[in-house]
């Protein structure tokens, strides 16, 4: 059995930043990943001793952090709204250097079919951007898989020249709209440097409880070993009356694999 690194996504349990510290360190995970685009743990609240303070308090918990999340919600396809989220994506990014973290996770949104479309110019000039400040600091801007293809995806990846643009892969995503939730590791290789282990139900566009969906996890795992990944499976479980419960057995199911 191999030893794996598990994460939490710290808002799954809605305890809050620190609550939800504790609780990923109580329930035996390795790593955290965590929003940090409001609030208390946004770059903008956080003076440079307040960093320092928050890292070393994950530590004190045993943990690390295995990526940053900078979902502002709205994408990448808009040119207008990309001049202020850019800067604030850039903002944390720098936040993950001094966090001890290199992966910052967001969804860029829907890519269009064309690369003449403006969504698709608007995306690949904001990624590209962030993918060589990302590449200049050390830290990876990692898209998440979702409402494309994983060849649509990696059309649009090709593009960007900078080494900094990476994959945070979630196969639930992947197998609710109707991709192919394994072949896509092969395809993405590359680029992954993050997951997210999550769980859903194709038919009806469902997230559940891991292991009780039609993600196959036990083969997405054994590609993710093929393709040499090492990071982070990071638990994330954005419903259900129990996260808490729901993240405790997802653990212990990961590691069993």
């Amino acid at each position: 059995m191999r030893n794996r690194k598990i994460g939490v996504m710290v808002e799954s349990f809605r305890l809050g930043p620190r609550g939800g510290i504790l609780k990923a360190a109580e329930l035996g995970a390795d790593g955290i990943q965590m929003y940090v685009t409001s609030g208390e743990v946004a770059p903008e609240a956080l003076d440079k001793q307040a960093r320092r303070d928050l890292r070393q308090f994950v530590a004190d918990q045993g943990l690390v952090f295995s990526a940053l999340c900078a979902d502002y919600g709205k994408g990448f396809l808009n040119a207008d709204l990309n001049r202020e989220l850019v800067p604030k994506t850039k903002a944390c990014m720098d936040l993950a250097v001094d966090l001890g973290t290199n992966v910052v996770t967001t969804h860029i949104g829907h890519l269009p079919e064309s690369a003449d479309d403006p969504g698709w110019q608007a995306a690949y000039q904001a990624c590209s951007d962030l993918a060589a400040y990302g590449e200049s600091i050390g830290v990876c801007f990692a898209t998440e898989t979702g409402p494309e293809s994983p060849e649509h995806l990696l059309k649009f990846l090709s593009t960007i020249t900078s080494a900094g643009a990476k994959v945070n892969y979630d196969p639930a995503n992947f197998c609710m709209y109707g991709f192919d939730q394994l072949g896509g590791v092969k395809v993405l290789k590359d680029y992954i440097v993050h997951t997210h282990a999550k769980d859903g139900m194709k038919s009806v566009l469902k997230e559940v409880p891991l292991g009780e969906g039609d993600v196959n996890l036990p083969a997405w795992v054994a590609l993710l070993d093929e393709i040499g990944y090492d990071g982070f499976l990071t638990i994330e479980r954005e419903v259900g009356a129990d996260p808490v419960g729901d993240i405790a057995k997802a653990i212990q199911y990961l590691r069993s694999l």
